[in-house]
Parts: structure tokens; sequence; C-alpha cells
């Protein structure tokens, strides 16, 4: 016993020194994968969005000719100076004619004729179309511009087949390295973004000779020439020597690495330290060893259970916070979005009264139908980021999913069966039941392409009681557990962790847009729960929304029927929104209701108008607005002090809408049509008729005031 009571730890403490070697490893390259996400991400969008200032630039510059261009140099300069004084990635736009000289650039007027023709991001394009060209990092020949950069460039459409020049956009690798240095607070870690020939477009640290590049024989060189996309490896790094794991991933469609990596010193450390903890437990563990052998067993099961536990938990939990990351980026590109589409759809309605001949007709009706796809997927989109405003009611699970069965029968193959399974006890939740029926037919679509060959589609609810289990995302109280199951192809674990996310999809191009699951996952979170996934390869798909369960009974009698329109013909209305565009489209339908309009940018603005006299009996405004007085604020100031006067709110996405609709506040979705923003008169006119008593809107009023249960 005194042997093993020695001999026993020892081994203990080489085997665990070993695990923890593997484990340190594995975690080091698990940190590697996630900064590649981050790098890989912030690199991709920088270059789309150059390649949209490019083509924006293309589009000023459509049909002018060299002297024409260089005739409006100012106004041109003026154009470019600020696309990018509002990218802080951009250092200057530069168009280049033919004989390599520039013609126009942002960054002085007028511009200098600079022989700009040895540059590569010139020469790349000579000898015919290289499409966007990625450029080694340069130093500037323009005086006042001591700064390197890299270029990225593209031809300018060509005249008559010949070469007719080239469009660049400079790009600072300050940007990329101070982002890096805001990611790089851990000891040992590197980042860079180089090109396919090694040439270093960014480093951190940052290097003082910024035109390194790597050789043919260096350990990127030698990884890219058998992992072309992406892979992790252990190298000597030829530029400083030092010895790191490396890990890289090619952006797509540029010919462009995101490169991460950290010092196997400083992952020999973190294991050292692992090691040297140990010892200092096992040595008192081994004095005491003869005493507690059998205790310290049924210990040592409890801290792997206990590890294994927390593991599952923060695996949880890292997810969930990806996908509430991806949800808000995806609802401020919904926002923009939103207001891009209001200026397309209100200006092709302005021009359908000037433009009545067929061919001008069929380029509407394309625009219109692209702007209503455009609101869907606005629509699905904030759907996932938990920004759509919802009208939720009272809904037991019980009864409306069976009366769900016939839809779903009718959207799928006759060779596929549908189940509806449901308990005897009631499962009452508070829902959008368009958005469940919504959801439910996502599910049950992407469960007919999983069985091609046909199946069995099960519907089931039942009641749970959760407990802050990792699985549902830490949920506690009773909930309702809709399980939609198909028996298809299944789904393979590398992918299984990504099926929510808004965008990804394994189909084929043209047969999916990537938003069907994430608009479940986004309704079943604003609804107060999650959604989860689990599944085997061949043996079928289970999703799981877990809705929570409320005590309120179901509506007894239906709403009454909608108020009749009563929109004044006549009057003037105050219309406050921030962008301009929007604005003019605002203007243009309520000049065609017959309203005379006088436009403010801001609330502070609006209110001013208000107080020096201005005659209005109506006020329209944008709920998100700048200037430190949102649309709600403004909405209450105006109900202070001028209580007989009407407001109408509108918003693409904002929290603060739901708020606004609880307080009795009509509220208009962005994108609307003069069609939608009639009814909005029609019931904003309504509320304020004296004497009004209809409990139809009552109901309806009290059905907004619980939409913010699911936000």
């Amino acid at each position: 016993m005194m042997v093993a009571s020695v001999v026993l730890p020892a081994a203990l403490f080489a085997v665990a020194s070993w695990v923890s070697h593997r484990d340190t490893h594995a975690v080091a390259d698990e940190r590697l994968d996630r900064s590649l996400d981050i790098l890989h991400e912030h690199a991709l969008k920088v270059f789309q969005t150059v390649e949209r200032v490019i083509a924006e630039v293309e589009e000023v510059l459509r049909g002018m000719s060299d002297d024409e261009i260089r005739a409006n140099d100012r106004r041109l300069n003026a154009r470019f100076k600020q696309i990018t004084d509002a990218l802080p990635q951009l250092q200057g736009i530069a168009v280049i004619d033919r004989s390599g000289r520039a013609l126009v650039s942002s960054n002085a007027v007028p511009t200098p004729r600079h022989d700009l023709s040895d540059r590569s991001y010139f020469t790349a394009h000579l000898d015919g179309d290289a499409g966007t060209y990625v450029s080694e990092v340069l130093s500037p020949r323009l005086p006042g511009l001591g700064t390197y950069f890299f270029t990225l460039s593209r031809r300018r459409p060509p005249i008559d087949s010949q070469f007719n020049g080239v469009v660049s956009v400079a790009v600072l690798p300050g940007y990329f390295e101070e982002f890096y240095a805001r990611i790089g607070r851990s000891a040992g870690s590197y980042y860079a973004m180089v090109r396919d020939d090694g040439a270093f477009l960014a480093r951190y640290p940052v290097p003082t000779y910024r035109t390194e590049k790597l050789g043919p024989q260096s350990g990127l060189r030698r990884s890219l020439a058998k992992n072309p996309d992406r892979s992790i490896y252990s190298g000597r790094a030829q530029t400083d020597s030092v010895e790191r794991r490396f890990g890289y991933r090619k952006l797509a469609g540029f010919p462009i690495y995101a490169l991460a990596g950290t010092e196997i010193s400083a992952i020999q450390a973190e294991w050292l330290g692992v090691a040297r903890s140990h010892l200092v437990f096992g040595l008192p563990a081994t004095l005491l060893l003869f005493a507690i052998i059998g205790l310290t067993l049924k210990r040592t099961q409890r801290l792997y259970a206990e590890a294994d536990r927390r593991e599952v938990a923060e695996s949880a939990l890292r997810q969930s916070q990806r996908l509430e990351a991806l949800g808000q980026l995806t609802g401020g590109v919904a926002h923009d979005f939103n207001n891009l589409l209001m200026v397309v759809s209100g200006s092709a309605q302005r021009l359908r009264r000037d433009l009545t001949e067929d061919k001008h007709t069929r380029l509407l009706d394309m625009i219109a139908s692209a702007t209503q796809r455009g609101e869907s997927l606005t629509r699905q989109l904030l759907t996932y980021a938990r920004r759509q405003m919802l009208t939720p009611v009272v809904v037991d699970l019980t009864q409306q999913l069976p009366k769900m069965e016939d839809m779903l029968v009718r959207s799928l193959r006759g060779d596929i069966e549908v189940r509806v399974v449901v308990p005897e006890v009631p499962c009452r939740v508070l829902i959008d039941i368009g958005e469940l029926e919504i959801a439910v037919l996502n599910l049950a679509v992407n469960a007919r392409d999983a069985m091609p060959s046909g199946g069995v589609l099960t519907l089931r609810v039942k009641p749970v009681t959760l407990k802050g289990e990792a699985v549902a995302d830490g949920l506690s109280g009773d909930f309702a557990a809709l399980r939609v199951a198909d028996n298809g192809e299944g789904i393979p674990p590398d992918v299984l962790a990504r099926v929510f996310e808004p965008f990804f999809t394994t189909k084929e191009i043209g047969k999916g847009t990537g938003l069907g699951l994430s608009q479940v996952y986004g309704f079943a979170k604003q609804s107060g729960g999650t959604a989860t996934v689990t599944s085997q390869v061949g043996r079928g798909t289970t999703i799981t929304l877990y809705l929570p369960q409320t005590e309120e009974a179901l509506p007894e009698v239906l709403l009454a029927p909608e108020p009749p329109v009563v929109t004044r013909k006549s009057g003037s209305v105050l219309v406050v929104e921030d962008n301009a565009e929007v604005a003019e489209v605002c203007a243009g339908y309520f000049d065609q209701i017959g309203y005379r309009v006088e436009v403010a940018s801001t609330g502070h603005a609006a209110l001013d108008l208000l107080q020096a006299g201005a005659a209005v009996d109506l006020v329209f405004s944008d709920i998100l607005m700048p200037g430190g007085m949102n649309g709600v604020d403004l909405a209450y100031a105006i109900r202070q002090q001028y209580p007989h006067l009407p407001v109408l709110l509108s918003t693409g996405y904002s929290s603060s809408a739901q708020h606004a609709l609880r307080q009795g506040f009509v509220v208009l979705q962005k994108p609307y049509g003069l069609a939608q923003l009639e009814k909005a008169l029609a019931e904003l006119f309504a509320r304020a008729e004296p004497g009004e008593r209809q409990e139809g809107k009552v109901r309806r009023a009290q059905m907004r005031s619980g939409a913010a249960a699911g936000h």
C-alpha cells in the first residue's frame, strides 16, 4: 500500500498532465477557430463594402467621358470624399484613365495628374478583366497622405470594347490593425491578413517593415498548397522566427486569407500552470490517500460529472450569444433596408401617375414585385432579430394544431403523411397566430425537402416544466413543447449548430434563402421561449419550440369589425422624419390624399414649429430619430401640450414601438404604401371620435399592449 500510495498518484499525475496537455492544445485550437470566425467576418464585410463603393463610383461615372469627368472634378471630388469620410476603413477613391493618369480623386482637388501606370492595381487590368484586384501594401505618392494603404481595383466599363481605365479604392491597413488590437488581448496573440502569394496586408503586432512577403517555403505557403481554404498548423514564423500555432481561413471570392496565431510558449505556459495546480493538490492527497482513497474516488467522479455539465452549459451559452449577436446585426440591417424599400416603393407609386405606357408599367410592376419580396425578406429578418411587431393572443395549441393539418397537407406532397398528436389537457400560450402558422409551415417545408422519397411528419405538443436546462437556454417555468419531427435524411453534426443562423442553407442556389429556421427561432425567442434541434443522419430531425404557458383565458367573443375608413381629405400635416428621401415619399403620399405638408427633421424642430404657431391637423413622425428625442418622446410631449392634436407614428423596427402601442398610439409599420397609410389614418381618426365605445377596438388595444411580452 505504501508503494501504491506513491506509484498510483504519480501515474495519475502523469495521465492528468497528458490529458491536460491535449486539452490545452485543443482549447487553443478552438480559440483560434473562434478568432478566425471574427477576423473572417470582419474582413469580408469590409471587402464587400469596398466592392459596393466601387459599384457606386461606376454608377456615378456612368455615361461620362474622361473630359466630362475632368470638367466635373470638384463636384466628383466632393461626392467621393463624402463616401470616404463615412467609411473609416478607406483612405481614398481614385479614377484612372486608360493611360494610367488620375482623372479624379477624393483626396485632392484639383486632382493631380500623377502617372500611376506602374502601380500593380493598374497594370493588373491591362491584359484583361481581372475582376476585383487586391494590391500589395503601398506607400502614397500624393503629399500629405503619409500612411500605407492597399487597394481594391476594378476595370471601368469598356468603351467600344477597349480598355477604359480603372476605379481604385485605397484601404487602410491600420483600420484592421486597430481591430486586431482590440480583440488580441491574450498573451502571444498574432493576427494578420495575407494575400495568397504571401504578401501581408495588415498585421498585429504592427510591424516596422510593411511590405514584407512570405517566401514559397514558409509554413503558410506550404500549408496553402495542401489546404487552400482553411487549416490549423504549427510552425516557426518566417517573419520573426517565433514558433506559433496558426490557423487561416480564405475570404470567399477574394485571394485573401485571415490568419490568427498564438505562441506555442503561451500554450505551454498555460498547460504548465494547470500541471502545477495538479501537483499542488496531488501531494497533500498522496499523504492522505491511505485514509481517504474511497472518498477521493467518489469525489473524482462527481468532479468529472460537474465538468461535463458545465461544458454542455457553456457550449449552449456560446451558441445563444452568437445567435444574439447575429440577431442584433440583422435587426440593424433590416431597419436600414426598410427605409430603402420605402423610398423605392413610394417613388414607384408616384411614377405610376406620370408613366402610363405599357413598357413603363411593366417596369414599375417589376419594381413593385421586387419591393414586395424585399418587404417579405425584411419581415423574416426582423422576426429572427426579435424586432417584428407581434399581435399576440391567447391560443390553445391543442385546438389550434388540428386546424393547421389541412393547410400542411395541401402544402406537402402526397407521399408525406401528416400526424397531429395533442394531449387532453389544454396548452394555452400567448403568441401571434400568424407567426405561428408561418413557423410551422417553414418547418413542414424543410421536412418535405428532407424526405424526397416520402415519409411521416409528426406535430406533437405537450406541457413541460423546465428547471433551467442548458438545452433550452436556461429557461425555467411551465412551457408548451411543440415538436415537429420527420423521418428524413437528418442533419450532419457539423451543420446542426448553424441551422438557426440567417442565410445559412445547404440547399441548392435558388431553392432556399436560409431564413426559414431563422424565422422559427426568432418567433420562439420573441414569444418568450426558445427553439432547439436534434437530429440523427438517416433517421430524421426534430425541432422543438418551447412557448411559455399562460393562465389567461381564451377570448370568448370575436373582435368587432374594422372601423370604416374615416380619412380626412384636407388639412395640414407635420411630417417628422430625419431621412430626407423617406420624408419626400411621405409628403407625396399625404399630398395625394389632400394634405398640405410641412417637414421637420427632428423632434425638437417639430416642437419648435408647433410652439411657433404652425397650424397643423396631424403629426406624422418616425420613431427612430437623432437629436436626443425619438418619435415616442415627441408623441408624449404633444399629448401633454396639445392633447387634441392626433399623432401617427411609423417605424421599420424599434423596441419603443411596443411601448407606444401599449400607450394607445397608432404605429404604422415600414415599408408602407398609400393604402396602408390611409388605413392607419382611419384608425387614428376613429379613435379620436368622441363617445367611441367599440369593444372591438378596446380588445385590439389590449392585444397590442401585450405584444411586448414576446419582444
